[in-house]
């Protein structure tokens, strides 16, 4: 099962990476600093013992008197000339009273015939201590340092990308019906400044063609109606003559039906047209217990079917009354079509949704394609397959939620309605 990506801020996720790429860093200088700092003040202890050993072999040399410092200094004479050691140990220090780390360095002289062993030792605790010291204070300052460039990049970047910001929000407000021009900021980086221009030029252009295809759509619909007026006016001539055979009189009500139903599909497209084109404004309160009350009585008189209608206290909507009206037609005239003869129809108003309920055989083979344009489950019924894609356009329009199910025997279309 596959997630889809979590979309964050551009501001964001540059700033989650700048978060990421400074952590890296500061834990790479860290741990290198450690270690170059901690070689430096090795060095500067050997550099000391060495010193240290030079000054006592000179004084040996000079005065001819061996002094012990335990356990800094240690002189003793042996029979021969050893090897030269350097290494660290704990010797107990009875200043402190406990066991020291010391870093010890082990040398032989020759001082007028005689050997002598001279051990020199410098206390390493001071070195961890002034290594801890300074590893911490290289932290602080770059946590102040990261502090700092962190909110600099961030408002560098937010001033960076604004004119970005600036085209994205007029991109939101854009709509092909208005006639207000889209305003772009200028902006003196050049990519920024060809963006503009190709969103303007594509803005114009699409406004450009959204108006040839509304206005070519407007003509056909238009020019579509006389015609087909003509036509069906021509025929019911024909058909009221007394020269038909019997033949010929079911072809031309054939006919005849085949420009009814053509002229409703031109309507029906055109509609959807207007809807996708938001082009009903006439927004008002609408009482949609009255609507379906009036439409129920209409349809009453053209349909047997009985139409029972369940409802409570007004349901009052804002949206346009005739688009109000269309959606309750569909819906009662999609139910009545595929109900079972002589079954009823159930509408059932509630506080936050419509439902319509209808009796059929089996419930719907395909119903996620039941909103689609020009799907029918079946030819028995002579539909042209737009009603339901008019009400989910009308419901897309308005953030109605449409739905389908098959329960006891019955299709239940129900309308999920804003909160009262």
């Amino acid at each position: 099962m596959s997630f889809p990506n979590k979309k964050i801020p551009l501001l964001r996720k540059k700033s989650i990476r700048f978060l990421w790429i400074s952590l890296v860093l500061a834990i790479v200088s860290t741990i290198c600093m450690f270690f170059y700092v901690k070689q430096l003040l090795t060095n500067e202890v050997e550099e000391e013992l060495r010193s240290t050993e030079a000054r006592v072999e000179n004084s040996i040399t000079e005065n001819h008197e061996l002094y012990q410092i335990p356990p800094v200094i240690e002189i003793l004479p042996v029979s021969r000339i050893g090897e030269e050691k350097l290494k660290d140990t704990l010797i107990f220090d009875p200043s402190q009273n406990e066991l020291e780390a010391f870093r010890e360095l082990t040398t032989f002289t020759s001082i007028e015939g005689k050997a002598y062993r001279i051990t020199v030792r410098a206390l390493i605790v001071e070195s961890e201590d002034i290594l801890i010291a300074v590893i911490l204070s290289y932290l602080i300052i770059i946590f102040f340092i990261f502090v700092f460039l962190f909110y600099l990049n961030k408002a560098s970047n937010k001033n960076l990308w604004l004119p970005f910001f600036n085209t994205l929000n007029q991109m939101k407000l854009f709509s092909v019906s208005s006639e207000n021009p889209i305003t772009l900021n200028e902006s003196d980086i050049i990519e920024f400044s060809e963006l503009n221009t190709h969103i303007k030029a594509l803005t114009d252009k699409v406004r450009s063609d959204y108006k040839n295809l509304k206005q070519f759509t407007e003509n056909v619909s238009h020019e579509l109606q006389t015609p087909l007026a003509i036509i069906q006016a021509k025929i019911d001539t024909i058909i009221n003559g007394d020269w038909l055979n019997n033949l010929q009189f079911e072809q031309l009500s054939s006919i005849q039906n085949d420009i009814q139903r053509l002229k409703q599909l031109n309507k029906k497209l055109g509609l959807i047209s207007k809807i996708e084109n938001d082009q009903f404004t006439n927004i008002c309160l609408c009482n949609l217990n009255q609507i379906l009350k009036d439409r129920i009585e209409n349809l009453s008189e053209l349909y047997t079917t009985e139409i029972l209608f369940e409802n409570i206290d007004d349901i009052i909507l804002k949206m346009d009354g005739h688009l109000a009206e269309v959606l309750c037609d569909n819906l009662l005239s999609n139910a009545l079509k595929y109900s079972l003869p002589n079954a009823p129809i159930v509408v059932v108003l509630e506080k936050e949704s419509l439902i319509v309920k209808n009796q059929g055989k089996r419930a719907l083979l395909k119903p996620n394609q039941l909103f689609q344009r020009f799907y029918k489950e079946s030819d028995e019924v002579k539909s042209t397959g737009l009603g339901l894609a008019i009400v989910k356009k009308i419901c897309d329009l308005y953030g109605f939620q449409p739905s389908y199910r098959y329960t006891n025997n019955e299709h239940h279309f129900t309308i999920s309605l804003p909160k009262q």
